[in-house]
């Protein structure tokens, strides 16, 4: 019985380095703003870029931004840039790669980000905001849906010109 040798390479995802490139708090209203009833309108945003460093490396970075809004008054905002540094190696296709840095890293990456907002709203005298998880493997799915739509009705467009 002979062993039969694989050519294909071994996926691997390998986190290398978890660390906060980026945060700041702005509280424009204080000390006024502690004076205050506080019932806020929280607007939460998460943007990801990714920046591919060589040899396999890349740095996926979740920008994270949390806005407390009184009225039309800004009581605070907090934004975090959070970062992580991945090995990602062994995916042939290029859309498995993206699937792992667009989809994958980022919810390893968002828990550290979801930490570092709830400590600096604290330490700003502020009550605790949770921030719920995010299924960024679903939302990823869900662009590639969105694009793949866009693009078949381009593409019907351009199709139905008469010249």
């Amino acid at each position: 019985m002979s062993e039969e040798v694989s050519n294909t390479p071994t996926r691997q995802v390998l986190l290398q380095r978890i660390y906060l490139k980026d945060a700041s708090v702005e509280v424009p209203q204080a000390p006024q703003v502690f004076t205050r009833q506080w019932n806020p309108q929280l607007d939460v945003q998460v943007g990801t870029t990714t920046v591919a460093l060589g040899n396999d490396i890349h740095q996926v970075m979740l920008t994270v931004t949390v806005t407390a809004k009184l009225g039309e008054e800004t009581g605070f905002l907090v934004e975090v840039h959070q970062a992580g540094i991945f090995q990602v190696a062994g995916f042939a296709a290029e859309s498995d790669l993206q699937a792992i840095l667009a989809g994958y890293c980022p919810g390893v990456v968002f828990p550290f980000a979801r930490e570092a907002v709830a400590d600096l709203i604290q330490r700003s005298g502020f009550p605790p905001v949770l921030l719920q998880p995010i299924n960024f493997e679903a939302l990823y799915v869900e662009h590639l849906a969105r694009s793949r739509a866009q693009n078949a009705q381009g593409a019907a467009a351009v199709g139905s010109t008469v010249q």
